[in-house]
């Protein structure tokens, strides 16, 4: 029985240890980075503790762009939730077209960035890449109370929006 716990300890410690050295651990662990830059309301820039550097894609969600209204208020959200914070980065190992992790982001007072950004009307709900419902009621919600960029009555998605620009 001893033995079995030493080998169970050994590869729990082992496997905590290598998952340093990949980008970032599964989804159900997490892994603590400092937030070091914000590109826009919804990618991040982290450090790890090894001090590599990762662009973090919030999943689930799409901010509106740069020059779009409501692109620097939710850039700005996103700076006053986690900028030079230590964050949780939950994903699963999934990268976009740009080589960004895509995850959601757990700030020190364990709350959701993903999740707040809908709650506030500076996001929609990417469905095409999300089934999670959670956020299209979040986004209902914000939808309802004319919450940020739901004040405007011509609000138009981030998607369409690069089409066009």
């Amino acid at each position: 029985m001893k033995r079995q716990i030493l080998i169970f300890v050994t590869c729990f410690l082992l496997s905590a240890s290598c998952s340093e050295e990949r980008p970032l651990p599964s989804k159900s662990n997490g892994v603590a980075c400092q937030v070091v830059g914000i590109q826009d309301g919804d990618t991040i820039t982290v450090l790890t503790k090894n001090k590599k550097q990762y662009k973090i894609r919030l999943a689930h969600i799409d901010c509106p762009e740069k020059g779009q209204p409501f692109g620097n208020n939710a850039k700005q959200f996103t700076s006053d939730f986690c900028f030079k914070q230590t964050v949780s980065v939950l994903h699963n190992g999934k990268k976009d077209r740009n080589g960004r992790v895509i995850g959601v982001v757990i700030n020190e007072q364990g709350e959701n960035l993903n999740k707040a950004l809908v709650q506030a009307g500076l996001a929609w709900h990417f469905a095409k890449y999300s089934d999670d419902v959670s956020y299209a009621q979040l986004e209902t919600e914000a939808r309802n109370a004319r919450l940020g960029l739901w004040q405007e009555e011509d609000a138009v998605a981030p998607w369409l929006w690069r089409k066009g620009h």
